[in-house]
């Protein structure tokens, strides 16, 4: 357990040189825009670029998002990230003319797509909002993130079916947990899209908002998860993930051990002095 509490605040220690990299050049990503957005500057942002193309996902586009993310993961002043698109599209899929010809065993071989996962493996909380389209692997990516923001123009589907392939970064496996057998099937094995309101009923965003307050609201949202300690969101996410890989046991088991490992932190003994001394916490995410 002092190992567990060790590595996660290794994660948070800031790393001035992946900081630096990060925001010192504006012309280090061609496919994306990076910032750091909030009052405190504590919120990771991530705009997909590529407007002509309706933000389509290539090869250097997810490269790019998993640099960005590696520097938000060492800077220890943010606390969440926004990954969004533009009001058109969050992304319209996977870059088709990229992939049109590549074989069967370049893809079996090369491992082709591992490295889209990234976005799942983040420590830190990740919101998506989505704007406009989110299909195939677009759709895929914001189920890849924590949260789900919705505009109300949003529309989600995973059309590969009518391309003659399947989604191949998670979208069976992901949309079926989050909406159930019988709307993934349906979604997957006709290529139709939900709307942003049908997604919320159905479970896979959490909130919709206007068009032009969806990016405000997602920032406010990681805001507030920044204010807490970083440490600790950390080990949130991690138990409510785990109910997605163990059994209700197993889930419950590794709870209790991330609950008890909080008591080895500051920040729990802050947050529960302050509670009781009727005052604002103050964490430093020890």
């Amino acid at each position: 357990m002092a190992s567990l509490y060790r590595s996660a605040a290794v994660l948070l220690k800031p790393s001035r040189a992946a900081a630096t990299r990060l925001y010192s050049s504006g012309g280090q990503y061609e496919y994306i825009m990076v910032d750091k957005r909030g009052e405190k500057k504590n919120v990771g942002f991530i705009q997909l670029n590529r407007p002509k193309a309706l933000n389509a996902l290539c090869d250097g586009l997810m490269l790019e998002i998993n640099q960005a993310l590696d520097a938000f993961e060492a800077d220890g002043n943010v606390g969440a990230i926004v990954v969004t698109g533009n009001e058109r599209a969050f992304a319209a899929g996977a870059d088709i003319k990229e992939m049109q010809n590549r074989t069967f065993q370049e893809c079996y071989g090369g491992n082709f797509l591992a490295h889209w996962n990234r976005v799942a493996t983040v420590k830190k909380p990740v919101i998506a909002a989505v704007n406009g389209f989110a299909l195939g692997g677009g759709c895929e990516l914001a189920m890849m993130c924590d949260i789900i923001y919705a505009g109300e123009k949003a529309q989600f589907g995973q059309p590969e079916i009518l391309l003659g392939t399947i989604p191949g970064a998670g979208g069976t496996q992901r949309l079926t947990r989050a909406v159930g057998k019988s709307l993934a099937m349906e979604m997957v094995l006709t290529g139709d899209r939900i709307n942003a309101q049908e997604a919320k009923q159905s479970g896979l965003v959490s909130k919709v908002f206007p068009v032009d307050e969806l990016v405000s609201q997602a920032v406010k949202c990681g805001e507030k998860i920044a204010a807490n300690s970083k440490l600790v969101s950390v080990m949130a996410k991690e138990a409510v993930n785990a109910a997605f890989e163990l059994t209700l046991a197993e889930g419950n088991r590794l709870e209790k051990r991330l609950f008890h490992s909080t008591f080895a932190t500051d920040d729990r003994k802050e947050g529960m002095t302050a509670f009781v001394e009727k005052r604002k916490a103050s964490f430093q995410d020890k």
